[in-house]
């Protein structure tokens, strides 16, 4: 089920008719509903009710009380999309819910800019609590994984202080250079013809739907405003040093951004970099949400992921794909906590 079929819902409506689900829509604008079918985001459209997995895919204030709804209507497991996740995930006291944010998105609005390949190589970032079920997390994380997904897990509240840096304040920016730019450019008609690929693609983003913006805001407004006093001080800084005719020390602030841009983490590794880690558990709640919290705290990249429950007593086992360059690294921050994994290289 996909509660709410606009760009983000549309889209995993159609991921998942892909991937072989019947998708039931369930939107309050019927329009938008027929267009969801006749987009092929939906097989059909319907109420809150039973299903073995529902999506929430609405503006950010509004999916707290959705996930609530589509739990105690009888959906069997619970996720969203939105890009805030801490005031969600403590609204929610349900072990059924698995608070999740893909890291994609178009500039265009609504079905319009849906399409089923939108979440191939991006990063869908989930983040149990203490109070989410194991299976629960590894139901969602299958799935989201099968869209194309690649998945990393944190906490709620880190994923609403990292994305502050990464998605909301770079919109923020974007909006406000082209406001700048949009600005001179009443003086200075041929401005905007001017615009060099640098410029577009530094502002892409401001394209994007501005009434889901004041939510998120308001949503993660402490981490936002967090962020862009740094920005300001790191560009008056900045102001200063080109003032001042600062070459080194202005080469030397491009040189760190450049390097650090070259760093950034591209795709998935092959298989023969890989390593399986078997990690035996006790059977109880929040053990993956422990285990995979700790990956991220360790810079670990968790590539798939499933468990086996033991017939005999309370024990399982947790078994993941990672990176063998990092495989020791996990397995000495898991033996801090008490685990006792093994590793295996892929043939």
């Amino acid at each position: 089920m996909v509660v709410g079929v606009g760009l983000i819902g549309g889209s995993v409506g159609m991921a998942l008719r892909q991937a072989g689900w019947h998708v039931i829509g369930v939107d309050r604008d019927e329009d938008r509903l027929a267009a969801a079918m006749e987009a092929g985001a939906i097989d059909e459209s319907g109420d809150l009710g039973e299903c073995d997995l529902a999506f929430v895919a609405t503006p950010v204030n509004a999916v707290a009380g959705l996930v609530s709804a589509a739990l105690e209507a009888g959906a069997a497991v619970v996720t969203d999309v939105g890009s805030v996740k801490g005031p969600i995930a403590s609204e929610v006291d349900d072990p059924r819910f698995v608070p999740g944010h893909p890291m994609a998105g178009s500039e265009q609005d609504g079905l319009a800019g849906a399409f089923a390949d939108m979440f191939s190589g991006a990063m869908w970032v989930l983040c149990p609590t203490d109070r989410t079920d194991d299976a629960a997390f590894a139901e969602v994380r299958g799935v989201v994984a099968s869209l194309g997904a690649q998945v990393i897990v944190m906490p709620p509240d880190r994923h609403d202080t990292l994305v502050a840096v990464v998605s909301h304040v770079p919109h923020l920016t974007a909006a406000t250079l082209m406001r700048l730019a949009d600005g001179r450019a009443e003086e200075h008609r041929s401005l905007l013809r001017l615009a060099a690929g640098g410029f577009r693609d530094m502002t892409r983003i401001a394209a994007g739907h501005p009434a889901i913006w004041p939510a998120i805001c308001a949503q993660n407004q402490a981490a936002i405003t967090d962020v862009l006093d740094e920005l300001i001080r790191e560009l008056s800084g900045l102001r200063d040093v080109v003032a001042a005719g600062g070459s080194d020390e202005l080469l030397a602030h491009l040189e760190s951004a450049r390097h650090a841009r070259r760093n950034l983490p591209t795709t998935a590794p092959m298989a023969q970099e890989m390593s399986e880690m078997r990690i035996p558990v006790l059977d109880r709640q929040g053990e993956i949400a422990a285990i995979a919290t700790l990956a991220a705290d360790l810079d670990v990249n968790i590539y798939d992921l499933e468990i086996a429950h033991s017939a005999e007593g309370p024990r399982g086992v947790v078994v993941v794909l990672v990176e063998s360059a990092l495989a020791e690294r996990f397995q000495g921050g898991l033996m801090v906590q008490g685990y006792r994994p093994s590793i295996r290289a892929l043939d």
